[in-house]
């Protein structure tokens, strides 16, 4: 049987798929904290010493969690990520309802995390199981299962190195020669044409612009009713950083619904036009 065109849609977590931090949901409330104090003494640290803002916020959540004498292993990170909460229609069949669009479109739709937030949270969370692959910030734990060190940090700038472990199907991060090899466009699994990526601020910036940059789809979301959030969003597109913004609405029949699956379409149509060009 041949195999279908596959379109990967690529998202970030926090702000994106749910409202706020993931640390805001129940980790902060845990250790008694106002998530603001939180974020100001994180930014203030990384500030301070000149480091990565990701790298202080894990520290901090260590730090805080032993200050508060609070349970801070492997199963309580995931105990957290269980009470995420998302935007409207994000666990209401959004990522099913895509896949079953995609195949009535002759294409296979896989879905895919790039987020400064923490993997163990996100693959505990309702959603976690719909995930083709997760790519987060990940802690390293002893044999008691206590976090000691971090393994991943992903942050702005490194983002982009997973959009390109997508595209050529190289989704083990281990492999540092696959990802790097020579691969003409159409012969990666996941051309730039067939991706689709969701993000909703400047943290975003640089996946949405190479996506964009190199064919395929960039979506900013943003809270509905969020005058702040959709000015933000109005000047991504404004500055050629976004195809399209919308209210983080991921309901059937909302706008965003309405719009990745015209590019789903456009884009499956598009593989269909190759596939007769090469006979």
């Amino acid at each position: 049987m041949t195999q279908r065109p596959t379109i990967a849609l690529a998202y970030d977590f926090d702000g994106t798929l749910s409202p706020g931090s993931m640390q805001e949901h129940s980790f902060i409330p845990e250790i008694g904290e106002d998530k603001a104090a939180f974020w100001r003494r994180v930014n203030g640290e990384a500030a301070r010493l000149g480091a990565d803002n990701i790298l202080i916020y894990m520290h901090e959540m260590v730090k805080a969690a032993q200050r508060e004498d609070k349970r801070f292993r492997r199963e309580d990170i995931e105990r957290h990520g269980q009470k995420i909460s998302f935007f409207d229609g994000v666990a209401d069949g959004w990522f099913e309802r895509m896949r079953r669009f995609g195949a009535s479109c002759g294409v296979e739709v896989q879905h895919f995390i790039i987020s400064s937030g923490l993997k163990e949270m996100i693959k505990a969370c309702a959603i976690g199981r719909e995930f083709d692959a997760i790519f987060a910030s990940e802690f390293k734990y002893n044999a008691d299962d206590v976090p000691v060190w971090a393994a991943s940090a992903v942050n702005y700038t490194n983002k982009t190195q997973f959009l390109f472990r997508i595209n050529k199907g190289e989704l083990d991060l281990s492999d540092h020669v696959g990802v790097n090899k020579y691969v003409a466009e159409d012969d990666r699994p996941v051309p730039f044409r067939n991706m689709i990526y969701i993000g909703d601020g400047d943290t975003d910036v640089p996946c949405m612009r190479t996506v964009k940059e190199q064919g395929g789809v960039s979506i900013a979301v943003h809270p509905a009713g969020d005058e702040r959030g959709a000015a933000k969003t109005a000047s991504l597109k404004a500055d050629a950083r976004v195809h399209f913004t919308a209210d983080a609405d991921y309901s059937d029949g909302s706008k965003l619904d309405e719009y990745v699956q015209a590019a789903i379409t456009k884009m499956a149509a598009m593989e269909h036009l190759k596939k007769l060009e090469r006979g």
